[in-house]
């Protein structure tokens, strides 16, 4: 059966956020349809990959057809350096995770980028279509005070850098295992976490749209060093950053530059 995209929200058809947030649950629904197909390991994570890609793909194109489009499962049409619009999408983030149910820490990322300014991320959204859940820059989530005792840092399951225990030691914090880079970025503002940070090597589309969530939530966001996260970059590798909630912030990257991430 050919699946169905619902129609999309009147406000998408000006309202980049409500798009980038239509975006997300639609590829979040089709990527849902894919898990109860019955496939297993690499052909689901292939089958979920591609599923997404071409439905963002298809989406886009029908409801901004003048907007660059750079996508992690396609290819890099360097017109996007000319754009004044580039949509910087990661289909499915945490495909390890999507391929092993019912795990829920994998999600779709859609953000936004404008020229305007020297150019930086203007909308975005973070679906988490296991939890039923997807965050926006329309309507950003609401960062309460931290309700632990202690700093929590969310760290990769599979291979957490080994820098981050001696920060963890340094704010006396917990590591707090988990997949997908946009549900470690949401953990920081849904109190899940208080920190991300991450120096093992990423992309834009990794933390675009996260990035972009995480920046109207008020959280801090930046490179490793201090310097701003700049993304639609001739090249697109991006391999660190820091999210944290603000009062952290100084000491995270003080500890950084006194100790470095190697």
């Amino acid at each position: 059966m050919t699946y169905e995209p619902s129609t999309a929200p009147e406000a998408a058809a000006t309202d980049d956020h409500v798009l980038a947030a239509w975006l997300a649950e639609e590829a979040g629904r089709r990527l849902l349809d894919v898990r109860s197909q019955g496939l297993e390991g690499r052909e689901l994570k292939d089958a979920g990959d591609r599923a997404a890609h071409v439905l963002l793909m298809e989406l886009l194109a029908e409801h901004r057809p003048g907007d660059a489009v750079l996508s992690e499962e396609g290819k890099d049409d360097k017109v996007r350096l000319g754009a004044d619009r580039v949509w910087i999408i990661d289909p499915l983030d945490g495909t390890r995770e999507f391929s092993e149910p019912p795990r829920d820490d994998w999600a779709v990322h859609v953000a936004l980028w404008e020229s305007a300014d020297g150019g930086d991320l203007t909308a975005g959204a973070v679906g988490q279509p296991a939890l039923g859940e997807t965050f926006h820059t329309g309507r950003p989530p609401v960062v309460a005070p931290s309700t632990s005792e202690s700093p929590r840092i969310a760290v990769s399951r599979s291979r957490p850098p080994e820098f981050v225990h001696g920060l963890a030691t340094e704010l006396d914090a917990q590591l707090v295992a988990m997949g997908s880079a946009g549900v470690k970025v949401l953990s920081v503002a849904r109190d899940v976490t208080d920190a991300y940070v991450h120096a093992g090597g990423q992309y834009e589309w990794d933390s675009a749209a996260p990035v972009a969530v995480a920046r109207a939530a008020g959280l801090f966001t930046s490179r490793i060093d201090g310097s701003p996260l700049r993304y639609n970059q001739d090249d697109v590798y991006l391999p660190d950053l820091v999210v944290c909630r603000p009062e952290l912030a100084d000491r995270i990257l003080a500890w950084i530059a006194a100790n470095g991430v190697e």
